[in-house]
């Protein structure tokens, strides 16, 4: 007898946390989230300098002149990747329970998000789904975006202010929108 799947509906009952295995322990996890809520996703450490170096200590691969502003949320460090040049913005969140790579001269505007994690809407338990985020060289991504899981941004891309992108945004095109449709295509004068 087939079963109606429209009867059915989510149980978060049945949710199990703990799918996700972190790679750091325990103590790690809890200094981190420790620092990041002083010196990171606050306003008392608006300078760059020392956010780079504890970024370093917990495994973050950061190249030089790394511009991360106040109120930015990290979820894991060790699970980041940084070229040289980058600007974060205020109020910006990585949430990478799985890797995010940044490319150099990036651009992360005021308040945009990168999710590594989200849940199948189509599994009753609601189980966890990770996906890696790529952003290449020379991209910028909009105030307000969200980057979904396993979304990549090619070499140049823009992603315009409060698009959602969850595939890919080809090199030089110009996104926007829910879901982001490229636009047009991004010419950099000399």
């Amino acid at each position: 007898m087939e079963m109606d799947s429209s009867s059915l509906t989510p149980s978060l009952a049945d949710y199990r946390p703990g799918q996700y295995v972190c790679s750091a322990g325990f103590g790690k996890r809890a200094v981190w989230y420790a620092l990041n809520a002083v010196l990171f996703d606050s306003w008392l450490c608006p300078f760059s300098s020392p956010k780079t170096f504890v970024l370093r200590c917990f495994g973050a691969k950061i190249g030089t002149g790394l511009v991360i502003k106040p109120r930015v949320n990290i979820k894991y460090p060790w699970n980041l990747t940084i070229g040289d040049h980058v600007w974060i913005g205020e109020g910006a969140g990585i949430d990478n329970l799985a890797p995010v790579q940044i490319g150099s001269n990036v651009c992360i505007s005021q308040g945009a998000m990168l999710l590594t994690g989200n849940h199948d809407y189509k599994d009753r338990k609601f189980g966890l789904v990770l996906g890696e985020i790529h952003i290449d060289e020379g991209v910028w991504i909009g105030a307000r975006c969200l980057v979904c899981p396993g979304a990549k941004c090619r070499r140049n891309s823009v992603l315009m202010a409060g698009s959602v992108l969850s595939k890919e945004a080809e090199a030089n095109g110009v996104y926007g929108g829910n879901p982001a449709k490229r636009i047009r295509y991004r010419v950099i004068r000399g």
